[in-house]
Formats: C-alpha cells, structure tokens, sequence
C-alpha cells in the first residue's frame, strides 16, 4: 500500500484569467494563441495546483485541458497579481443546463517567478484574514 501526500487545498474564490502559452511546434497558425483568454474565478489553490471554473472548456478551436497544453494564469489576489504557468490535469462539467454549463479544471502549477511564488504563499498562508485596502472585499473572516 503506497500513501500518497496531498497538498492542503484552501477554498478561495478568486478571480483568474487564462491564456494560452505559445506552442513551438505548431506552425503557421490563423491566430496567434497568445491573443486567445478567457477569465473565470478559482475554486480552491493549493501549493500545487489549482482548480478554477469557466464558462468553456475550449477558446474557438484550443482546449483548455488535453495534449500538455501550457496556459498562463494571471490571479488577481487581494495583495497583489500572481502569474504562473499551469497545465490542466482534469476537468468536469458542471451546472444543471446545457445553456448554462460551466467547467471545473483541476490543473497543476508548472512554474512561477520566485516574487509571485512568495505572493501565492503568503495569500495561502494568511488569506483568511487579508483584506483589500479599500475595505470592500474582506476573505472568509471568522466571527467566532
């Protein structure tokens, strides 16, 4: 029997925008990749990996989650923007309608500048109780 260790997930909803990370080997392509994006909001971040929700699972032609395709992730958390290069693992449709599906992907962090790794941390470590300055958007405070 093989224990496998799991890094702690923390439930944080968050805003992320994705695109997607050239690919070499493709080509003369009709659209540069890099102008494709789409945004959606986290579900829950860990130290390593994410899991996100989006309305498509796919931007015209290029899908999300297949084949080792790179994305770049731009989170915009309360103490600062992280970018980091994610690769999707999984994913699941969601939702009750077809008109209204969204996806949840599971993806796994490939890679991040040392300056938005400590940022990523830091937000991990003490999300619960950073506030944005403006005083409007406060992240699961407790009121016990």
């Amino acid at each position: 029997m093989s224990k496998q260790v799991v890094a702690a997930r923390h439930d944080y909803a968050v805003p992320i925008k994705l695109t997607f990370e050239p690919d070499r080997n493709t080509g003369k392509l009709r659209m540069p990749l890099n102008n494709l994006s789409i945004t959606g909001e986290t579900k829950d971040l860990s130290h390593s990996g994410i899991a996100f929700v989006v309305s498509s699972i796919r931007i015209k032609e290029n899908y999300l989650v297949g084949e080792g395709r790179t994305l770049n992730a731009e989170l915009d958390l309360p103490n600062g923007k992280v970018t980091l290069r994610i690769v999707g693992q999984r994913y699941e449709q969601i939702g009750e309608h077809i008109s209204v599906s969204q996806y949840l992907i599971g993806a796994k962090i490939l890679f991040m500048t040392e300056e938005n790794r400590e940022t990523y941390e830091h937000f991990l470590r003490y999300g619960k109780k950073i506030k944005k300055s403006s005083g409007t958007l406060q992240l699961g405070i407790d009121e016990s």
